[in-house]
């Protein structure tokens, strides 16, 4: 009897141990041009992706692994997946199916554990690119127009999203939201201003990589890149706005490099796209980037500086001056960008106030109001506002000193109140001593 036991231990160990990974979790995420499932797992998993047709439909194979977590509550709605199956088969692996209700082309990869997460697999279906409505989206931004000629296109990118949060507050708030919150507050401002078009870059609760960020803004034709965030430190001291540029060399203060590095690991907790390369001579490629971004940096460095002279008119500011550092979401040759702080969601008051909507609304009118300024004295050609400083209905800054009112200058510049509060994005009759306004030049 003993001989039969020492002979069946072993195989009882191997059936314990049979499957090695297990599934414990699978989350989904819909982005207007793709679907991204995601299968938490207890260790890296060898897997196999591909796709039948008759009905059509996309298989994954797990090896050596079983399914411990649900996929009943997932919304599959808009989707393009009708309905989840899975099974165990012969050879130990798992085998999950999903039913397709639409054209949809998958691409699979592995991450490995992160400070939110453990170990993924990661599946994202892709939708065909010429019925992306993102890329719809750039289609009819870049065909927006003001009396026959186009408007000045602003990218608003809502930072993070989807399964990467960003930071976390003291208080449990998400980064995404609150840049998601603040973004959209700034479409509405822009939409409202004439002669500028927005065009959100993110526009649900999904991820979207750094690269992939750059690529949708240069596809809408943008003229100019904002990236919402609003981070948080390893204390809770540090607080305030601030406005970061790139740097092709190293960060201008520790803060800077601390941040950056924080945001470039997005792409490690939601995954990296692809990235295309330009069939092109290697050293023609190096010298057209390279002009081509010393111009994108310098210009991002002078919107940077009129953004946060309005932000220090709304807000505490963290620096007085624009910080730089290698964020990898600015990296665009060919759009002049730049990368807003809201706050700290490590100091409680900064939270506190990056839950309040009238904060998100005047942080969000600041950063368009000195966008604008930058754009109405520095105009792209073809555009509606360089055909109006062209004709001479041009704009000035005057600023705020002791004694004035809205009505005193508005008087003084032959134009109306409402007009006034029109040209300056006020939803108020508040002055401070020192504000910058714009008006009617002469």
């Amino acid at each position: 009897m003993m001989r039969y036991l020492l002979v069946l231990l072993p195989l009882l160990l191997l059936s314990s141990s049979a499957f090695s990974t297990s599934v414990s979790n699978i989350r989904l995420w819909q982005a207007p041009d793709h679907t991204r499932i995601v299968f938490d797992l207890t260790q890296e998993v060898d897997h196999r992706v591909f796709t039948l047709s008759g009905p059509d439909r996309v298989v994954i194979d797990m090896t050596d692994t079983s399914l411990s977590g649900s996929y009943s509550d997932l919304e599959l709605s808009d989707s393009g997946i009708s309905s989840i199956r899975s099974a165990r088969r012969e050879d130990g692996s798992l085998r999950v199916v999903l039913d397709l209700d639409t054209e949809l082309t998958p691409r699979s990869f592995v991450l490995a554990p992160n400070e939110q997460y453990g170990h993924r697999l990661v599946v994202d279906l892709q939708r065909d690119d010429r019925t992306s409505p993102t890329i719809e989206a750039a289609r009819e931004v870049r065909r927006a127009e003001t009396d026959g000629e186009r408007d000045i296109i602003i990218a608003i990118d809502a930072g993070h999203g989807g399964e990467d949060p960003g930071a976390i507050g003291v208080q449990g708030t998400y980064e995404k939201h609150v840049a998601m919150a603040i973004a959209r507050e700034m479409e509405r401002i822009v939409e409202d201003a004439e002669g500028f078009t927005p065009f959100m870059v993110r526009t649900g609760d999904y991820y979207i990589s750094l690269v992939r960020r750059r690529q949708l803004a240069r596809e809408a034709n943008a003229d100019f890149f904002v990236s919402i965030h609003a981070d948080a430190f390893t204390s809770p001291q540090p607080s305030g706005a601030a406005v970061y540029a790139l740097s092709d060399s190293g960060a201008t203060s520790t803060m800077a490099e601390y941040l950056a590095s924080s945001e470039n690991r997005a792409d490690r907790i939601g995954g990296v796209s692809g990235v295309d390369m330009q069939d092109m001579d290697a050293m023609v490629r190096e010298v057209i980037v390279d002009l081509a971004m010393t111009y994108s940096m310098q210009e991002g460095l002078t919107i940077g500086e009129q953004v946060l002279q309005r932000m220090g008119e709304v807000t505490n500011l963290h620096r007085r001056r624009v910080e730089q550092a290698g964020f990898a979401v600015l990296k665009s040759p060919d759009v002049p960008s730049i990368l807003v702080e809201a706050g700290f969601m490590s100091n409680p008051r900064d939270e506190a106030n990056l839950g309040s909507q009238g904060y998100r609304q005047r942080l969000a009118r600041s950063v368009f109001a000195g966008i604008e300024d930058y754009f109405h004295d520095n105009p792209p050609p073809g555009t509606w506002v360089y055909s109006q400083r062209r004709s001479g209905n041009q704009l000035s800054s005057y600023t705020v000193r002791q004694g004035d009112t809205l009505s005193s200058i508005a008087s003084r510049h032959g134009i109306t109140v409402n007009r006034l509060q029109e040209l300056n994005n006020m939803n108020s009759d508040v002055l401070r001593i020192g504000q910058t306004l714009r008006v009617p030049s002469g």
